[in-house]
């Protein structure tokens, strides 16, 4: 029974992994042709702070540079729970800072949420909401590519997610490939596809209308994820612009990276918890295949854990036990599999890296130390399951001012 069980959990996880690297060939290519429309869309850019002053200026710069009418775009600051010069920065910039202290209810989800309901009372409204990060940089084509996707139809869009300080440490240099992979390889593959997109917390844009019509209502520690859920649930789907480009910094070290990961797993638990079954009945019951990718992608928490308890438990049974005394799939194969297996891992992210025309030789320098990155999600999921319930936000420090003009004279 024993056997039958394991067996069929490697067998389900083969599967899973199959299909994501099948679904990742087709982020090989990318579609030449593009409409382009004039810039009529109106948009109220939110940007969400706490205790921001060291890198909001540089943000406040960047958006007053962008390529796009001015009299089209307003920028508001949710300044919240803020105990230092974030306000004073951001007015001095000539940009609204909306004053939120809520200590009870703390976290971006919440203040975003706030945010809207001080946005829907204001004598302007706007076309669009454009959401941002503090310690972000944004291409100067950003909003005109916003505005090509709202006119083509699009009701929610995620841009792409850059990481403007991937040279700094090891650990911005795993970001960076992560991040190019997962844009490359998840997001263009599905958008090719005519997949849903997932939204990857800043950078996203979001019709007026849908906002009012489903509210935002996404209040967990990963509120970008959890909308996503509701989107494609209610049957819209969140779309991918390869071309809007926006640059967010990465934790320096192990310890920031593990806590703000650790942060992400538990929100990806309760968000799986709750929406994986109603989206796995709906694509079946609907023969979507929309929802039931969508549905693979909210459960992949749980394919983590499993994987990593597979191969915890292998591990020991051979090392202390004379194992293996179980049975195992990789017992059933020849010896190729495995290598071809392991091959494919490292050829995808390498693949990434060249397709995004990485330059960096530093970085690729990094990709030594990139495989302790991606084990060191083992034991973060792990820990997350039984810390899931834990709903205290956690606030990333950025100290990094970087301009515009050093990300994109580094990357050419």
């Amino acid at each position: 029974m024993m056997d039958t069980i394991l067996i069929s959990l490697q067998i389900v996880l083969a599967i899973v992994g199959v299909y994501q690297f099948g679904l990742a060939l087709f982020g090989m290519y990318k579609k030449k042709k593009k409409v382009h429309f004039p810039p009529t869309k109106s948009f109220a850019v939110l940007v969400a702070a706490h205790n921001e002053e060291t890198v909001v200026g540089a943000l406040m710069e960047n958006l007053k540079q962008l390529n796009y009418p001015k009299e089209l775009y307003d920028v508001f600051v949710i300044c919240d729970n803020c105990t230092d010069r974030t306000v004073d920065i951001v007015r001095s910039h000539g940009m609204t800072a909306c004053v939120r202290t809520n200590e009870n209810l703390r976290g971006k989800g919440y203040a975003i949420e706030w945010m809207l309901k001080q946005l829907w009372k204001m004598p302007r409204q706007y076309d669009a909401v454009v959401m941002f990060d503090a310690d972000n940089l944004a291409h100067p084509d950003f909003l005109s590519e916003m505005n090509n996707d709202l006119c083509s139809g699009a009701r929610v869009i995620q841009g792409y997610i850059d990481t403007k300080n991937p040279e700094d440490s090891w650990i911005t240099a795993a970001y960076g490939i992560s991040y190019w992979y997962c844009n490359r390889l998840w997001q263009l593959s599905r958008h090719n596809l005519g997949l849903a997109n997932f939204l990857g917390g800043t950078g996203m844009c979001f019709e007026t209308e849908l906002l009012k019509e489903i509210g935002w209502g996404a209040t967990s520690l990963v509120e970008d994820l959890e909308f996503t859920m509701r989107c494609v649930e209610k049957g819209v789907h969140p779309v991918f612009n390869y071309d809007a480009k926006l640059f967010d910094e990465k934790p320096l070290t192990f310890k920031a990276s593990a806590r703000q990961r650790l942060r992400w797993m538990q929100g990806h638990f309760t968000v799986a918890r709750r929406y994986f079954f109603p989206l796995l009945w709906q694509s079946i019951k609907e023969r979507s295949m929309v929802k039931l990718d969508m549905a693979l992608y909210g459960v992949n928490v749980y394919i983590v854990l499993l994987t990593f308890l597979l191969t915890a438990l292998i591990w020991v049974d051979q090392s202390f036990f004379n194992g293996p005394n179980f049975a195992t799939l990789y017992g059933y194969l020849p010896l190729w599999v495995s290598f071809i297996a392991i091959a494919a891992n490292v050829f995808i992210f390498l693949a990434a890296m060249v397709l995004e025309e990485v330059k960096s030789k530093k970085v690729y320098a990094y990709l030594v130390l990139f495989p302790l990155y991606l084990i060191s999600w083992w034991p973060i999921t792990f820990y997350a399951f039984f810390t899931q319930n834990n709903k205290q936000w956690s606030h990333t420090e950025h100290t990094r001012v970087v301009r515009l003009e050093e990300v994109q004279s580094k990357q050419g």
